[in-house]
């Protein structure tokens, strides 16, 4: 089964993209800072990362260029999730290594179909 760390700082975003993916049938670990997501990023090895820009401790950008920088986790796919909507919040996001940009707030089947292009549906 595909694992998805969600790395998000609100808990009803949180909740909503965690419960979405659980029933898509994969299996969700969450983080709620920039620290424990690069934690748990290398300790853990997911599939995909989804990922907020505005975070506690590191923030999204600065957690992507780690996570892209570092042979452990350098292969992940990182999907930024984010309400920075400017295009030159794009650039910075894709620039950094995301290997896609998504905005608040988003559908969650076009969320779903995203993640689907990076890892295989469990069921």
């Amino acid at each position: 089964m595909s694992r998805i760390l969600v790395v998000e700082d609100s808990p009803t975003v949180l909740y909503t993209v965690s419960r979405m993916l659980t029933e898509g049938g994969y299996q969700v670990m969450t983080a709620k800072d920039g620290e424990e997501a690069m934690s748990l990023a290398i300790n853990e090895r997911p599939s995909l990362v989804l990922l907020d820009v505005i975070l506690p401790k590191l923030n999204g950008y600065q957690v992507c260029r780690r996570m892209k920088s570092t042979p452990a986790t350098a292969q992940i796919p990182v999907i930024m999730i984010t309400s920075k909507t400017k295009d030159n919040d794009r650039f910075w996001g894709l620039e950094q290594g995301a290997d896609d940009y998504v905005t608040k707030p988003f559908d969650v089947r076009q969320l779903l179909d995203v993640v689907n292009r990076f890892v295989p549906q469990a069921r």
